[in-house]
């Protein structure tokens, strides 16, 4: 493969976020050269693939859930490597943000602009575009993390799958974008968990409300309640944060 005309440069901040921003959204197994999303951004930034692989490598290599797991990603990465890295862990909604910036300035071609229904002014038109991308980012970046699989019942129908929020949209800003703050959940647990009637322990165990575990039904017990007490199915990466979870239990959870 010939060499880009970037060959043996440092990487600037600029490209460093945008790598970041994809190495969220990709499962860690499949940061490699030959995934298109790899070769988009090698393109734009006149990376090779190999390149821009070995980058998002660097990255898993701070990462504490891949090393739970023995994985340890690529070493030698540079002191700003880790400056983005614990950066952006801690303000996702800036990462977004500048992404965005950024993709309009290395001219990275995205999706057309919704169309809606009813006519809207210009300030509303940007708040959801904020949304939108706030949401795509979050939702990609929580399934990938759990490989596409309902945390709960391993379900791998990706139209299926709901980035569920453990503290919602509504109550906290901060939190809207952080994977941290998302567990991949099927559409019937997504309900049962949005509505307080399934909650997820310190332990990362299932805990299900008495009142569905009262309900003496065949497909309530199959479908339902024979997950109480079973652990979840932990994602490789933005292991659901535990002051969200006690938030859930303390808030929604209905457990009379």
């Amino acid at each position: 493969m010939a060499k880009s005309a970037r060959y043996g440069q440092l990487w600037s901040r600029e490209e460093l976020i945008l790598a970041f921003e994809l190495y969220c959204r990709i499962p860690f197994a499949k940061t490699k050269s030959s995934n298109p999303e790899v070769r988009k951004l090698a393109a734009v930034i006149d990376r090779t693939p190999a390149s821009v692989a070995r980058k998002l490598g660097n990255f898993g290599a701070f990462d504490p859930e891949l090393q739970k797991r023995n994985i340890s990603g690529l070493g030698h990465g540079s002191k700003l490597d880790e400056e983005v890295w614990n950066e952006f862990n801690s303000d996702w909604d800036s990462l977004i943000r500048q992404a965005q910036q950024l993709r309009r300035k290395f001219k990275i071609l995205e999706e057309p602009e919704t169309i809606w229904a009813q006519p809207e002014g210009p300030s509303e038109r940007v708040v959801k575009s904020k949304q939108r991308l706030h949401q795509s980012f979050f939702r990609e970046s929580v399934l990938s993390s759990y490989v596409g699989r309902c945390a709960i019942t391993g379900l791998s129908i990706t139209e299926c799958l709901i980035a569920s929020h453990i503290v919602p949209w509504s109550e906290s800003k901060a939190e809207r974008a952080n994977p941290r703050n998302g567990i991949c959940l099927n559409a019937t647990m997504d309900r049962l968990f949005d509505s307080g009637l399934l909650t997820i322990c310190d332990d990362f165990t299932i805990d299900i409300s008495a009142k569905v575990r009262s309900i003496k039904d065949a497909p309530v017990t199959e479908l339902i309640t024979s997950y109480q007490g079973k652990s979840i199915i932990l994602p490789e990466r933005f292991l659901p944060n535990k002051e969200f979870l006690n938030w859930h239990r303390s808030n929604r959870f209905q457990n009379n």
